[in-house]
């Protein structure tokens, strides 16, 4: 009786959102029957997954500043070089409204496969020259690789792993996302630099097949539908009730999206801005700010999910991640117009990417708690919208208010963003603590528990 209580309380405290008519899911082979203690990397297919990704982000990486950098020097106008980092993102995007669809029809390990080699593999189209045509269709054909990839990586650990665990294993995942942008990005400068850009686009294409033979050893996992999902439920009144998705994963979207907004623009001005404040100082920190800012969100993310794990849910340190992201974001703005050292845009940096790692983490998790598991996808793909479509946004929008108000006004303007977004966060915690649904609600629940009991 006392076993069958405290599940009944681990299952409420998962649970504690009105969207209640599905039980959240049950992520991970055998969540129920996973030991206390267990090694991610003995899951069968984690390990491959990792370096699967890591080589993918790899091959993205390594190309990043590689294309307009080339475009210039071969005397392209600026615009197509920001034309060719803009239609990559765009095909990222659209592509990952239609990747659940994809997965759903042809599971995980093809569509990961394809994506990875059309990450990279269409980097051989560059060595044509950098003709319009050739720089925007080659972008846009790596974008789709890039947007399939980054939906279905993070769609695959909550197929893979325990729900217990799925905390540490997200934050695992944007570990490896984060230390190969950081170590490919300064190596395709360096490459073309040295080598030639025609050397750095067969290391992109030959990345991108090592991350294919790397899918082929992940289990071959079919998503569940909507009517697979549903078969074990019956046709009861509690199968039948849905909450519409957007109002359980809104909110954790919008957070994400504000502090991503903050960070378009942190990650098109903070070199400049470095190297603005203390040319002498700044011509050497300037290349390294982002790898701080980057660094400092790999570390938090992963520290994040396994805190998560530890409490049993999502979201708890949320607010407290887009606070320490907000004062990053003040303290560039304010570095600035009190002309202190270029080292507080160091601390300012290392703050930003602190609370935006957690954030990052909280926000997935949090769609991944909210929405069954046939619904996994979806909540990877919506995480990755919100993400790059608010980074995409952020720099454009704020880049007016740089032009307008300076450095100092484009960081007031993202700190005041994510200072609406902790207003969004904090209405929704009290709202989930208190709204009534009528069906399936805590209410209901704990006159369950006192049945059984």
């Amino acid at each position: 009786m006392a076993k069958n209580r405290k599940n009944a309380d681990n299952e409420i405290r998962l649970h504690t959102v009105d969207d209640a008519n599905t039980p959240a899911p049950k992520l991970g082979p055998d969540a129920s029957q996973a030991p206390e203690k267990m090694s991610l990397w003995k899951v069968p297919g984690f390990s491959p997954t990792m370096v699967a990704v890591a080589a993918a982000f790899g091959a993205w990486s390594i190309l990043l500043p590689v294309v307009p950098t080339q475009v210039i020097e071969n005397g392209g106008a600026p615009a197509l070089a920001g034309a060719s980092t803009g239609i990559f993102m765009a095909a990222t995007v659209l592509t990952q409204i239609f990747t659940p669809w994809m997965l759903r029809k042809f599971g995980y390990r093809p569509l990961m496969a394809v994506s990875a080699f059309m990450l990279g593999v269409p980097a051989l189209g560059h060595l044509f020259g950098t003709e319009a045509w050739a720089v925007l269709l080659f972008s846009a054909l790596r974008g789709t690789g890039f947007g399939a990839l980054t939906v279905a990586e993070a769609a695959l650990m909550a197929e893979l792993v325990p729900l217990k665990y799925l905390g540490k294993a997200t934050g695992l995942l944007g570990v490896f996302v984060g230390a190969a942008q950081m170590v490919f990005l300064p190596i395709g400068l360096f490459m073309s630099s040295s080598w030639g850009y025609d050397i750095t686009y067969i290391a992109a294409a030959v990345i991108a097949v090592v991350a294919v033979g790397m899918v082929f050893r992940i289990p071959d996992i079919h998503p569940k539908n909507e009517s697979e999902n549903s078969a074990g439920e019956g046709t009861s009144e509690h199968a039948r009730r849905r909450v519409s998705m957007w109002k359980l994963v809104l909110v954790p979207a919008l957070g994400l999206s504000a502090i991503s907004m903050s960070y378009g623009v942190v990650s098109s001005f903070l070199p400049a801005t470095v190297t603005e404040l203390d040319p002498l100082t700044g011509a050497t920190l300037g290349g390294i700010m982002l790898s701080i800012v980057g660094g400092s969100a790999m570390i938090s993310r992963y520290l994040a999910g396994s805190a998560a794990d530890r409490f049993g849910e999502a979201g708890r340190l949320y607010i407290p991640g887009q606070l320490v992201s907000f004062f990053g974001m003040a303290l560039m703005s304010g570095a600035i117009v009190a002309g202190w050292s270029v080292w507080w845009l160091v601390v300012a940096a290392a703050l930003f990417g602190l609370g935006f790692g957690v954030v990052q983490q909280e926000a997935l998790l949090s769609m991944f708690q909210r929405l069954p598991r046939n619904r996994s996808s979806e909540a990877s793909a919506l995480w990755n919208i919100a993400y790059d479509g608010g980074t995409g946004l952020g720099s454009m929008v704020f880049a007016g208010v740089v032009a307008g108000a300076g450095y100092a006004g484009g960081y007031a303007a993202g700190a005041a963003v994510i200072v609406i977004g902790v207003g969004l966060t904090s209405l929704d915690r009290f709202m989930g603590k208190h709204r009534i649904s009528e069906y399936d609600n805590i209410k209901t629940r704990l006159k369950r528990l006192r049945k059984d009991r």
